[in-house]
């Protein structure tokens, strides 16, 4: 029998169609039972304008050991996802002291195995990173470029909500230049 990861075991809030809150339930639960949940992603930025990228170890409850080109997670039961940003970015890239994260949009992911929520921030951070080991295997800021250059390699498995989230920021970005 192998072990649950312990992010299963925390309680979240389970939402209906128009993102309120109809009941709560573990998180494991919820992933197994396709419950509607909320998440937050945050796509990281140094002072270069590199975008923070990152392979998750395989641990983790969802996607693991994909890379991925934002950070965030699960909102907690009675957390607001602007709580949830700011918590998530500081605990993923091993730092304290994150401004805010900019809310940019909200949208809802449906796969056939998942379905959540999801508001889309984003962040620059100044701070020396130390990402933690139990959450990331690997690490680093690209420039755009190359990122785009990656995304597009065979075998580069990248999470599919985050992808989409990189995907709405730049048609975000395109309609607010």
């Amino acid at each position: 029998m192998t072990e649950e990861p312990r992010s299963a075991e925390e309680l979240i809030d389970v939402v209906d169609e128009e993102d309120r809150v109809v009941g709560q339930a573990l998180r494991g639960d919820a992933t197994a039972r396709r419950l509607r949940h909320r998440c937050t992603s945050v796509q990281v930025r140094d002072p270069l304008g590199r975008i923070f990228v990152h392979r998750r170890t395989p641990q983790k409850l969802v996607f693991p050991s994909m890379y991925d080109v934002v950070v965030g997670g699960v909102v907690g039961a009675g957390e607001s996802y602007d709580e949830c940003a700011r918590r998530e970015a500081e605990e993923e890239l091993g730092v304290q002291g994150l401004p805010a994260p900019q809310p940019r949009f909200t949208f809802l992911y449906e796969s056939p195995r998942h379905t959540w929520f999801l508001r889309v921030y984003e962040l620059e951070c100044e701070l020396p990173v130390r990402p933690q080991p139990e959450e990331i295997d690997w690490w680093d800021f690209l420039p755009g470029a190359e990122l785009e250059r990656r995304l597009s390699l065979p075998g580069w498995e990248v999470v599919p909500d985050g992808l989409e989230c990189h995907r709405r920021l730049r048609a975000w970005h395109e309609r607010h230049t």
